[in-house]
């Protein structure tokens, strides 16, 4: 099925499972179909009876952002039904009401757990969200930092020691911010995105380089190659993972490439947290 074949089978499916009752409406005689008319979601959502009929018809027609909040709010959508909806009709989702941002306690244990490899939390702003000790060592510790501040790319740009510690930082920046760009294009107008670049934009001439050159790039399994004071010279392979009960959180690991390199977050573990003297 094409996307809008799939858009238009998922909005009659939709219409099919509400009742009259649940949208406020009198059921009125006898029904010979399932679930609302098309013209009473047309007229539950402020358009059309045509126009709504061609949309369940899967004809390719102009889809507005504020058509669609009405579609999902005359439909009783989820909020994960309602993201849905815009993922099928190709429209940018509009800022959603901010929210308690957590990370699943299951998710916290497992990040502390995977030690002494690095391992982090974060979500579609890169904002550190949990991270272990060995992660919080490799980059040079985050937790004096200001919340705001505990975010990749904005160390990336702002601690100085990360441009020696990680070989080759150009490249590495230049990645990360390609895929930055590439998941705030996903959601233009969040608040958090709009004041880190704004924050970054006033504190690194070499942010506003790069971001002028409108690096974007997809995120692909790699290796990041460090030379950190404890650890030595590593080479770490990295994951990254989507978080099933939040799409905007992600679970990146670090894994040694070689036995050598496991050794080098054993020593930079251990230098964070020896074990006192017997």
């Amino acid at each position: 099925m094409s996307q809008r074949e799939q858009l238009a089978s998922f909005l009659r499916s939709r219409r099919e499972m509400l009742s009259p009752r649940d949208v406020g409406l009198d059921p009125g005689p006898r029904r010979r179909t399932p679930g609302l008319r098309r013209e009473e979601v047309a007229q539950l959502s402020g358009v059309s009876v045509t126009w709504y009929t061609w949309l369940e018809q899967g004809r390719d027609i102009g889809v507005s952002r504020q058509v669609l909040d009405s579609l999902a709010n005359a439909m009783r959508l989820t909020a994960a039904e309602r993201r849905h909806l815009f993922t099928l009709s190709g429209t940018a989702l509009p800022t959603e009401q901010p929210q308690e941002i957590t990370v699943n306690p299951t998710l916290q244990a497992l990040v502390r757990t995977l030690a002494p490899n690095p391992a982090h939390v974060i979500n579609s702003c890169w904002d550190l969200l949990a991270y272990n000790d060995a992660y919080a060592e490799l980059v040079g510790g985050l937790d004096n930092l200001p919340e705001e501040e505990r975010n990749s790319i904005w160390l990336l740009f702002t601690r100085p020691s990360l441009r020696t510690v990680l070989i080759d930082w150009q490249r590495e920046a230049r990645e990360i911010l390609g895929q930055f760009r590439a998941s705030v294009g996903r959601r233009p107008d969040d608040p958090r995105a709009g004041a880190l670049i704004t924050a970054l934009t006033a504190a690194s001439p070499a942010f506003v380089a790069m971001w002028s050159e409108h690096p974007v790039q997809a995120f692909t399994p790699a290796q990041k190659q460090f030379h950190h004071p404890l650890a030595g010279r590593v080479s770490l392979n990295y994951a990254k993972l989507s978080v099933a009960d939040d799409l905007n959180q992600h679970l990146v690991v670090f894994l040694p490439a070689t036995p050598e390199d496991a050794v080098g977050l054993e020593r930079l573990l251990r230098a964070r947290d020896p074990k006192p003297s017997e």
